[in-house]
């Protein structure tokens, strides 16, 4: 990482805080792991463990189904395969979507963030189809001005667009833009956007620790946050 990038110390001024979905807000993995075993059973493929499969989230779920029936993180299939896969896989998703669970903290955070004042938004690389129903069946969307799923925009994590266009949005400096997140596509997007980003340990980093990653503060949960924070 070049010596200009801009980090962040605490206490951090900030006007909008930006909070990544899988592994961050809600966990996801059993029910995305489910579906790709699913997936494979149908396809007379073996199953599996939910660990291998938890550590290919993270690259939206075409990656997820490539991985799944490559067993590698950068292998493509064939594209007859695939395109097989994954209504298999998408069908299987649907029916099991609303059974993911809240990580412990995240309603305290998010209610003790819009009570400091801070105005909030998820930006996920979940498309569209699930983001949607999964934050209002879980009782999420009511905290978010904005939702940028993996298909809102052009360009999704790592890539900034979607958080230069939060910080647009919300008519904020992008330094007053907080990203809360789990993973390296998080850090890659905000050093790149040159926002602040937080990390929380118990999401879906590829399996390594989020202490290797180029951040501003690991954060135990969405709670431990605010301490580090001041509304701008």
């Amino acid at each position: 990482m070049p010596d200009n990038v801009k980090r962040y110390t605490p206490p951090v001024s900030i006007q909008a805080i930006v909070i990544d979905l899988d592994g961050t807000l809600l966990d996801t993995a059993p029910q995305l792991a489910e579906a790709a075993n699913r997936m494979l059973r149908d396809m007379d493929y073996a199953p599996v463990s939910q660990e291998l499969l938890a550590s290919y989230i993270g690259n939206g779920i075409s990656w997820l189904v490539k991985r799944a029936l490559t067993g590698d993180m950068h292998a493509t299939p064939d594209v007859a395969l695939y395109d097989h896969a994954l209504p298999l896989f998408e069908k299987h998703y649907t029916e099991l979507l609303l059974q993911s669970k809240l990580f412990g903290g995240v309603t305290e955070g998010l209610e003790a963030m819009k009570a400091a004042g801070y105005r909030l938004g998820c930006i996920t690389n979940k498309v569209e189809r699930y983001t949607t129903p999964l934050l209002a069946g879980i009782g999420l969307a009511q905290y978010f001005e904005i939702v940028l799923a993996g298909d809102t925009l052009p360009e999704k994590k790592p890539h900034p667009m979607p958080l230069l266009h939060a910080a647009k949005f919300f008519g904020a400096p992008i330094e007053q833009l907080l990203l809360i997140g789990d993973s390296l596509n998080d850090t890659v997007a905000a050093r790149a956007a040159g926002c602040p980003v937080f990390c929380v340990p118990y999401g879906y980093n590829h399996g390594e620790p989020v202490e290797t990653l180029d951040l501003d503060a690991v954060i135990a949960n969405l709670p431990a946050a605010l301490p580090l924070i001041k509304l701008a």
